[in-house]
């Protein structure tokens, strides 16, 4: 198609067209959009004979997009962000800021290091929001490029092409041990801790994966819980011998709320990378770059802290 048969197109069908499939509603997209509800329904019969394809079916309340609906939402993702970059002013002024950021992060990012970034983000940005989304690893492409997610902050289980990433810092592994254990007050050895009984948090982030690798070709520790939260564990953690492995600086912070003992790994482990990603559309955003820079800088001087705090080397 020639670029003059592009200019008689009305192409504000195709934003409608996106607000639609944000919305599954057309009440909620015309509400977006200052539309009546008459005027937005007239927009979607456009839309079905522009694009020749019923575009979304009902399913209850929800508009449920159609195959084809998702596949130009999809090829029209980078053309209107770009088109977004170049009418949005360039200047970023974040006292003026009142973006929703959406943040797609794991438990243990969030209850160990995103707090600590949070009072200098509002301070200097007392009117934005967050959204937080439990991350999932095997969907992060998806989550960040086609359900709305701004950021992500994990540690990354393989390669994030195409999307971008920044390491925040090295993550190292520590072990938590009750004030009664008999190896509270002494050298803890490999043989110590085959034998002991471990407990082992979900939250950990792929701890597990990274400590079977580590210890391959000895006897696996023999694990006798497995729980979602760290509560699980501390509950028993004065009854039994019992060994927490958890990240360092997620030890950091237990030992000293709940003062237990923190022991290193006695064996070689690599510290692991913790980073933020996100998608190529929100490389050049000013508000998406202001936010990297805080994450950047207050997450990765706290990892670092805490990193010297314990003699983490990495």
């Amino acid at each position: 198609m020639e670029l003059e048969e592009i200019y008689r197109r009305d192409l504000n069908l195709l934003v409608a067209l996106r607000v639609l499939i944000e919305e599954s509603s057309v009440s909620k997209a015309a509400d977006r959009l200052s539309l009546s509800q008459s005027a937005m329904s007239r927009v979607l019969g456009r839309l079905r004979s522009l694009l020749n394809d019923p575009l979304f079916t009902r399913q209850g309340q929800k508009l449920i997009p159609t195959e084809k609906a998702l596949e130009i939402d999809k090829a029209l993702g980078q053309p209107l962000e770009s088109l977004r970059q170049v009418l949005s002013p360039t200047e970023f002024d974040a006292t003026l800021c009142d973006q929703t950021f959406t943040i797609a992060t794991t438990d243990y990012a969030m209850q160990t290091i995103l707090p600590f970034a949070l009072p200098r983000i509002y301070s200097e940005a007392p009117n934005v929001s967050f959204d937080f989304q439990p991350l999932q690893h095997d969907r992060l492409n998806e989550q960040l490029t086609y359900q709305g997610a701004d950021l992500a902050i994990c540690r990354p289980t393989s390669s994030v092409e195409p999307l971008h990433s920044e390491t925040l810092g090295k993550v190292g592994v520590l072990c938590l041990l009750s004030k009664h254990h008999p190896l509270a007050d002494k050298e803890m050895k490999l043989d110590d801790f085959l034998l002991c009984p471990h407990a082992m948090i979900a939250i950990s982030d792929g701890v597990k994966a990274l400590l079977d690798a580590a210890l391959e070709g000895y006897v696996a520790p023999k694990l006798v819980l497995r729980a979602y939260h760290l509560e699980a564990a501390l509950a028993v953690v004065d009854t039994m011998p019992l060994v927490i492995t958890v990240p360092a600086d997620l030890a950091y912070l237990v030992a000293q709320r709940y003062n237990l003992v923190v022991k290193p790994l006695p064996f070689e482990f690599t510290p692991f990378d913790y980073s933020m990603i996100w998608h190529p559309r929100c490389e050049h955003s000013p508000a998406q770059e202001w936010l990297r820079k805080i994450v950047k800088q207050e997450c990765s001087k706290l990892i670092a802290q805490r990193g010297q705090v314990l003699n983490l080397k990495g």
